[in-house]
């Protein structure tokens, strides 16, 4: 009786030491993989789904901020570390990877350009008190009165970016009349719309008609035809909407004959438009975005192409990495200035003027939604190839 008691107790002793062990492996595992002359910045950034033809080039300029960073001694004395997490263009996804992101020590998050996408990683930086900050998400919910009083984005809002193409259509080029096509897939695009409309109406511009639908749902055929049924043909089309569905649009207009000048957002500064429009289809289009590939647009482009060059093997394409440097520029700063405890990161940001590759920047305080006051560069498309034509700023700018 007495040895049974003994090998029971036995038993007991042995199964709770393997709880406690396995207990210890999990904490272990959740502890943050960072040593003490390390800093590290987190990416909650897509690398697939539709995003990543935004997110992958910001990366791409957060790896060449970082090498220049380290190499000149790093955020006193400490070296910078980027670590992304593919969030896939799922915003449960981009939670989730912030997440786990903050609990291996990060003390900012970098989120994906754009709200639908980004905004959850930023809920969760704002919930562990750290800033997060997205390369290019332009919509004025991106910001600190949906997301936070640490949150920003280095992006122009839609806004700004509505307001200055509707400038140059109705005062510099002189239209007057616009047929509008919106996609609804995300806050991004239907805002623009609504930024841009406003805008031209206030100037005194009309819009024929706005057609709206679904990403992965276009049906230019019944577009051509709307366009064609007006009781006058437009001075311009208006299209705010997303690689694929934005290359097929505009393909199939001009492939119907319809050769009137296309307005846009940043959207269209993407390589594989260009590629697809070629000199054939690719002209008369014009849009504003972030930056500019050329020394003329962009001081300083040229020392950044050579390190990007050096980094990646071949020259940019996409000026969407020049924010990405930008945003690891502007968070570095402030870690020299007040180090990484949030609200000190986030007070520097507000209260600071910032000259970057993708312009002069300063945000206006949380309480005011740390607005982005920033001028638009604004394109046109010649023979299937981008050309610079300005920066500029609206006369008008609309409240979001």
């Amino acid at each position: 009786m007495k040895r049974r008691i003994i090998s029971l107790l036995m038993v007991v002793l042995m199964a709770v030491a393997v709880m406690i062990t396995a207990a210890g492996c999990r904490r272990e595992d959740t502890e943050p993989k960072t040593g003490g002359d390390t800093i590290i910045i987190g990416g909650a950034m897509s690398l697939t789904g539709i995003q990543g033809p935004l997110d992958a080039p910001a990366i791409e300029g957060i790896e060449v901020a970082i090498d220049e960073i380290n190499a000149s001694g790093g955020i006193n004395g400490k070296m910078l570390e980027f670590r992304n997490m593919d969030s896939k263009s799922v915003s449960a996804t981009a939670a989730e990877v912030a997440k786990q992101l903050i609990d291996q020590g990060a003390v900012a998050i970098i989120t994906s350009s754009d709200y639908d996408f980004g905004g959850p990683a930023a809920r969760a930086a704002q919930e562990a008190g750290i800033v997060g900050i997205s390369p290019s998400a332009s919509s004025p919910l991106f910001g600190s009165t949906m997301l936070g009083d640490k949150q920003f984005t280095l992006s122009m809002w839609n806004t700004t970016m509505g307001a200055v193409m509707a400038e140059k259509a109705y005062v510099k080029d002189g239209l007057k009349t616009c047929y509008v096509i919106t996609d609804d897939f995300i806050d991004y695009t239907k805002s623009l719309s609504r930024y841009f409309v406003q805008c031209f109406e206030r100037l005194g511009g009309k819009i024929l008609r706005e057609d709206v639908f679904s990403q992965g749902k276009v049906d230019t055929a019944a577009l051509i035809a709307h366009y064609k049924a007006l009781p006058e043909k437009p001075d311009f089309i208006y299209i705010s909407s997303y690689m694929p569905d934005l290359g097929t649009i505009i393909k199939e207009f001009r492939t119907a004959g319809i050769d009137s000048p296309i307005y846009g957002g940043d959207a269209y500064d993407d390589p594989a438009l260009f590629e697809l429009l070629g000199p054939e289809f690719g002209n008369k289009i014009y849009w504003d975005s972030h930056s500019f590939n050329s020394e003329e647009a962009v001081p300083g482009f040229n020392e950044y192409n050579a390190a990007y060059k050096k980094k990646h093997g071949k020259d940019v394409d996409a000026p969407w990495s020049m924010a990405g440097y930008d945003v690891v520029m502007v968070l570095a700063e402030a870690m020299r200035a007040v180090g990484t405890d949030g609200d000190a990161m986030a007070r520097y940001m507000e209260e600071n003027t910032f000259d970057l590759l993708t312009g002069r920047l300063d945000w206006s305080d949380a309480a005011s939604g740390h607005e982005p006051n920033k001028a638009a560069a604004v394109m046109e498309l010649v023979n299937g190839k981008p050309v610079f034509i300005e920066w500029a700023t609206p006369e008008y700018l609309p409240r979001p």
